[in-house]
């Protein structure tokens, strides 16, 4: 292979000597050839092939950011203040938000995020057990690589010892939701989802979780998590937080109208007023006569279209763009509630909620195109004014918790917990069975994955046996967080799931043993939140050992980032 500092001159032996009048200045240019792959690849193009280059670099980005999140995990986890790239100020301790404002350059690390982000779209928790199971994996496949075990072997122990793993998970429910309709065997259910996030208040946010869920579940077992809103209102305490039925939104009255009893909804995604054309006019007014009919003309004009409206049978009507003073002034006297909603989001959930259609222009709408809901009206919570419209039984049902909180970064912690049950629920009614939380399922089938690493034949045993002390490590976390002995516990509850106690955990919130029956305790995960975590972190650590060769193309031009030197859009060279 041709060295780096190799070269190649342009001419033939003949042309060696000097160069005689006319010859061409290029016959004299060497032109630098590229070594290995790079020869084939555009300038700029980096290549990198080899264990250390393409594997263990990765696996160590990848353990940086496990470390990050691991005292995150349970409910005695720290909380990460994270600052954003536009100011904004997030308190959280769940994995999914965390790494999306981060901004993460390492591939192998955003492979671990977009395997956190599956899982949170996929059952709604247990984004923070994924990145640290999949980082513990990586991290004991770098130490059977380093003693010279083949890739091969090891990514074939963990495809074997995964699929023992979840074999063996089916075996570990202890517990069912027999009724999804009701309010107590769900709030169990959901306690642990929401105290990952929040502790002291997991009984009390359950239950509202519960009631709102099982308000919207419709006869046929059909669950909708879009049909649960959130409205976070600062001042008072996460106890006064309650749950109502319809929606509710942080927005005033345009009118004097704030109450309509058994309300017929116009939606518009334009204004409330007199359309502007495209193209500028003039009006020639050559007496005051001509300029009081002018203006009587405008006006009888927004009266005739506030009329139409109101002959259609709507008295309410919801808008998106300005209202202005004439329109609002003839709704006002014609007692037509005007109600201006910035988001269309919410717009299109309104919309769904009510039945309406959302008209792009301020005409009488057609009846099919009406909404209906048993009254809209304006209040006061705390200090902010909300708009709710109350819910129509025969249209798609929607409730809204409305959460208390001291601080802004608090409401959204909450929030995220109340989001998560919701799409926990929404996965219960799928599959109803629980298993034991409390680091119990993972300790148990650590215990049981040793057993069939040790007896199995071959070299994938060191793959399997390391898949086992990779499950180790959650519960390990458990008790860190907790500040727990670490050896001490690990050693204890190894020991009692040894004695055929499979629902034994970590007692991580009360007093007494460290230890605790997590079944009779309540502490209980759903099946398929483990289920999928196992599944999703065995993917992206099996998929990241797979890496063989890494190309990276150059990357797009631009402008400089602009740094403390005075002079950081010019050349070194050209700097004086």
């Amino acid at each position: 292979m041709t060295s780096p500092s190799s070269e190649v001159t342009v001419g033939g032996p003949e042309t060696s000597g000097a160069a005689g009048p006319g010859t061409d200045e290029i016959m004299a240019a060497h032109v630098p050839i590229a070594p290995g792959h790079l020869q084939m690849l555009r300038r700029g193009t980096k290549y990198f092939t080899g264990l250390d280059e393409t594997l263990f670099n990765n696996i160590t980005a990848c353990k940086a950011l496990v470390r990050c999140l691991r005292s995150c995990y349970g409910p005695r986890g720290s909380n990460k203040l994270v600052v954003n790239h536009l100011g904004k100020v997030f308190l959280t301790s769940d994995a999914a938000t965390i790494l999306k404002e981060l901004e993460i350059e390492n591939p192998a690390a955003r492979l671990l995020r977009t395997a956190s982000e599956s899982q949170e779209q996929e059952v709604g928790d247990g984004t923070n057990f994924v990145v640290l199971l999949a980082g513990s994996l990586l991290e004991n496949a770098e130490g059977l690589l380093r003693l010279g075990l083949p890739v091969s072997d090891v990514i074939t122990g963990y495809e074997m010892a995964s699929k023992k793993v979840l074999k063996i998970l089916k075996n570990l429910c202890c517990s069912s939701v027999e009724n999804i309709r009701d309010v107590a065997q769900t709030a169990r259910g959901l306690q642990t989802v929401i105290g990952s996030k929040l502790t002291g208040y997991e009984e009390f946010l359950a239950k509202l979780v519960a009631e709102s869920c099982i308000s919207v579940l419709t006869p046929e077992g059909q669950f909708n998590a879009d049909n649960v809103r959130v409205c976070k209102i600062i001042g008072a305490s996460i106890l006064h937080s309650s749950l109502l039925e319809g929606m509710v939104f942080k927005r005033k009255a345009e009118g004097c109208v704030t109450s309509v009893m058994d309300a017929k909804v116009a939606i518009y995604s334009c204004g409330f007023g007199m359309m502007n054309t495209e193209t500028a006019g003039t009006v020639l007014l050559e007496s005051a006569a001509d300029l009081m009919n002018f203006g009587n003309c405008q006006e009888n004009l927004m009266e005739t279209r506030v009329l139409s409206i109101l002959k259609t049978g709507v008295n309410v009507v919801v808008v998106a763009g300005k209202v202005e003073d004439l329109a609002l002034y003839y709704a006002d006297r014609y007692k037509l509630m005007v109600v201006r909603m910035t988001s269309r989001y919410d717009m299109r959930h309104l919309a769904k909620a009510t039945g309406a259609t959302i008209l792009m222009t301020l005409v009488p709408p057609l009846i099919e195109d009406i909404g209906h809901c048993d009254q809209v009206y304006l209040d006061e919570i705390g200090d902010t004014q909300v708009v709710i419209f109350k819910k129509q039984k025969n249209c798609s049902s929607v409730t809204t918790i409305i959460l208390r909180g001291s601080t802004e970064e608090l409401l959204s912690n909450v929030e995220q917990g109340v989001t998560n049950a919701v799409k926990v629920y929404q996965v219960l009614t799928m599959n109803a069975t629980l298993v034991p939380g409390a680091g119990a399922t993972e300790i148990e089938l650590c215990v049981k994955l040793r057993f069939l690493g040790v007896t199995h034949p071959g070299t994938e045993h060191y793959g399997i046996l390391e898949f086992a002390h990779a499950l180790e490590s959650l519960p390990r976390a458990l008790a860190e967080n907790a500040g727990l002995n670490v050896n001490e516990a690990m050693a204890r509850l190894k020991a009692v799931h040894q004695l055929q106690a499979p629902n034994v955990g970590f007692n991580l919130v009360g007093d007494g043993p460290d230890t605790v029956d997590a079944a009779k305790a309540g502490i209980l995960d759903s099946f398929l939140v483990k289920h999928w975590g196992i599944k999703l972190a065995t993917n992206v650590a099996v998929t990241l050992l797979g890496i063989s060769h890494i190309v990276m193309a150059k990357k797009s031009g631009g402008p400089k980032p602009r740094g403390e030197n005075p002079n950081w859009d010019l050349e070194p060279d050209m700097i004086d």
